[in-house]
């Protein structure tokens, strides 16, 4: 999942917020330096050992969050942000006076980096530094910046300069495609910004802007806010499985893999009972949405956010999803079938299919059936192999090499972050990943992938280095044991490293369009290719040893117990049927997991269509669950006020649909018959991932496909996945 700050018409483009650019201190060398460092190390071993404390540095300057000088104490922020509102106010005064031309493109995105490279730093720091004076400051920075932003979006003059360029036809035809579309996008940003309106209609948009920002943060407090019950209210055998507090008990989520079914009804009901202010502030949010988007031009809130997607309109999306679920109903229905089976035979008195059974009834069929306990497969998976299992696989695919590098004192936030040297074989370093990866207090329970800064061609000719942190929420290494990973969590590493790639390798003259600064149906592309990848047994096994053995994975069979109690583990390498099994295991009740996926982006484009809304948000909630997905509305729950997707993806939920289609079907036509194919691997950064946001996504789609998709092209790739013998392609014959 990605993090991103959209900075009105002179931010980045959000690639999804699930859904985030510092100065030269990072480390920036240019590509024409190509700096080789002597103080790297192989990646694999520096994540299966503690971090090294530092000796002899009591003394030694602290360089600073990132390397930025003014960041080694939280006052910094006020230093680094009033530097760059000062460049802002000069770059502001040159695009004015500058005659239009490519160098006009240029300031507006040098003007755009001094913000962000402020803004997307303070935007990961307030949410992820351990320390509260750090947050705060992070936290007031992203506020001073922001009203730079808004003070910017409504500057005229600013406008009409790029305006000037963008009318005169020859000076258009004369830009090179990506300049000419940084303009392109640039103006977009400015006009949905309502700038182009009059003056009371500019301030009716910027007062909207600033009431849709406010209710946005409300919604995600309220998404995440766990719900309180008076504790007599619930049998006492299941109070254990929540949260007391005196008379009350704290219901903070669905629980939805408990195996006690009352547990899981309590849970449901509970933490989805409607909160008057959370609708109140959902239905403010959805109107306002489309307010702006019509006081800015557009018939719906949907049709403004899929500008320039690989959609590119409401009725596209309409018409993928309605032909998928269609495609999906009969394994729908069958897989239903199979969970009410399930439920049956283990608690005979409910049968009925409730909303609440799907994710634990399919758990206990897919472990029945294929034995994948994690913990069978863990011990093969330490972090350090999985690590190199990436090293491995960039090497052979884009003779890409990543290398661990010591920190300097005071770089990163917690003692267990560590920084990763992206480094090509020809080309050199090409960024740096920051890998925050280990569980502790405060921090956010999710994956995300933050851009810290973006590339950029600066006007010396270097180029600037992109940075990007990789946050997951792995456990820490124990004293026996290094870090294990549980298959899920690993082909979570893999998912979230090709955001990491796309932010490296998409090496464009401007930082606006850098990386995954690209439409959000694209944007998750490069990182669900991945997962394809992370389930390929001849991917899986460059890597996949016993942290204590060294030796490859075995058959069940091949371990024997001898009577001094000692496990022997015979020298087979990693057996093709436990990752088959894992690949098949997936695809149980597959179908149900999708058609649910279908019913959340389908609620999200009614919300985001017509307005007023022909009925309340749970009433459009209750008919299109029933119609789309199957399974019966509760009454008296909300759902779609704990939907904390409906702020980051407004109108775009579809994204992670279209993005897996299109993922696919680039594994299938280039990477399925050998993955590790360096032509095909090359051919994939040069059609896709070098671009960033650069070039229209179906563009992009098209030159690595070698043909132009249709919504049938997609809904036939994600459908054939749920049908894929994995054995016949995943194992070599013997």
């Amino acid at each position: 999942m990605l993090c991103a700050r959209r900075l009105g018409g002179l931010g980045a483009r959000a690639a999804a917020p699930r859904p985030g650019r510092a100065g030269r201190g990072v480390l920036g060398a240019g590509i024409r330096a190509r700096r080789v460092s002597t103080t790297w190390s192989p990646v694999g071993a520096a994540f299966n050992v503690k971090p090294q404390g530092r000796r002899l540095d009591l003394f030694s300057e602290r360089r600073g969050l990132f390397g930025v000088p003014e960041l080694s104490a939280p006052e910094g922020f006020h230093i680094a942000q009033e530097k760059a509102l000062r460049k802002t106010e000069l770059l502001v005064e040159r695009a004015c006076s500058t005659p239009p031309g490519p160098q006009t493109v240029f300031i507006f995105d040098e003007l755009s980096d001094s913000l962000c490279k402020v803004a997307d730093l303070a935007d990961f720091v307030k949410i992820a530094h351990p320390e509260p004076a750090f947050r705060e400051a992070a936290e007031e920075a992203c506020r001073s910046i922001g009203t730079m932003v808004e003070k910017l979006n409504t500057n005229v003059e600013l406008y009409q300069s790029l305006q000037k360029l963008l009318a005169d036809k020859k000076l258009v035809d004369s830009l090179d495609p990506e300049t000419r579309r940084v303009a392109e996008l640039f103006m977009f940003d400015f006009e949905i910004s309502g700038i182009h309106l009059d003056k009371e209609k500019r301030k009716r948009a910027v007062d909207l802007n600033v009431q849709i920002l406010d209710l946005s943060s409300t919604f995600l407090m309220g998404a995440n806010f766990p719900n309180k019950i008076v504790k007599n209210l619930l049998p006492e055998h299941i109070r254990h499985n929540f949260i007391s507090d005196g008379d009350h008990i704290i219901i903070d989520g669905l629980h939805a893999e408990t195996p006690d079914d009352l547990v899981r009804e309590a849970a449901y009901k509970i933490f989805l009972y409607p909160n008057a202010g959370q609708l109140k502030c959902l239905e403010e949010l959805l109107s306002n949405r489309d307010l702006l988007a019509k006081l800015v031009g557009y018939s719906t809130f949907s049709h403004r956010a899929l500008q320039g997607t690989i959609a590119k309109n409401p009725e596209t999306v309409m018409q993928f999803l309605e032909k998928l679920s269609d495609k999906l109903s009969e394994r729908t229905r069958k897989d239903f079938a199979m969970i009410q089976g399930m439920k049956m035979k283990l608690n005979p008195q409910k049968f009925e299919v409730m909303p609440w059974d799907p994710p634990y009834y399919s758990g206990v069929i897919r472990a029945e059936r294929y034995n994948i306990e994690p913990s069978l497969y863990s011990p093969f998976f330490s972090l350090g192999a999985c690590m190199e299992g990436l090293n491995i696989l960039f090497n052979k695919l884009l003779g890409i090499s990543l290398y661990a590098e010591q920190p300097a004192k005071g770089e990163v936030w917690c003692e267990d972050v560590r920084k990763l040297a992206v480094v090509h074989e020809s080309e050199g370093l090409l960024g740096y990943i920051y890998c925050d990866f280990f569980q502790r207090a405060d921090k956010p329970h999710q994956d995300c992938h933050f851009t810290i800064r973006g590339g950029r061609l600066k006007e010396d000719g270097d180029y600037q280095l992109p940075v990007v942190v990789l946050m997951l929420n792995l456990p820490h290494s124990s004293r026996g044991s290094p870090t294990l990973l549980t298959p899920g969590m690993m082909e979570n590493l893999f998912h979230e490293m090709g955001h990491a790639m796309h932010s490296m390798l998409g090496r464009t003259r401007y930082q606006h369009i850098t990386g995954t600064r690209c439409p959000t149906d694209f944007a998750e592309v490069p990182s669900i290719l991945m997962e394809f990848f992370a389930n390929d047994y001849r991917v899986v096994n460059q890597f996949a040893r016993h942290y204590q053995t060294g030796q490859a994975q075995t058959a069940f069979h091949d371990i024997d117990y001898v009577p001094s109690g000692l496990l022997v583990i015979s020298k087979q390498p990693l057996p093709k049927n436990m990752v088959s099994r894992l690949c098949e295991s997936k695809k149980v009740c597959a179908a149900a997991d999708m058609q649910l996926q279908v019913f959340y982006a389908t609620l999200d484009q009614i919300y985001h269509g017509q307005h007023p809304l022909r009925r309340s948000t749970t009433d459009i909630l209750k008919e299109t669950q029933e119609k789309v997905y199957g399974l019966p509305y509760v009454p008296n729950t909300a759902w779609q006020l704990r939907f904390s997707h409906l702020v980051g993806y407004g109108a775009k939920y579809y994204s992670y649909l279209m993005s897996r289609a299109v993922a696919s079907m680039v594994w299938k036509e280039c990477f399925l018959q050998d993955p590790f194919n360096r032509a095909a691997g090359e051919r994939y950064r040069r059609e896709m991932l070098a671009h960033g946001g650069g070039k229209e996504p179906m563009l992009m789609v098209e030159g690595m496909l070698q043909k132009c998709p249709s919504v049938d092209d997609f809904v036939s790739a994600l459908v054939s996945d749920l049908d894929l013998d994995f054995e016949t392609f995943l194992m070599d014959s013997e």
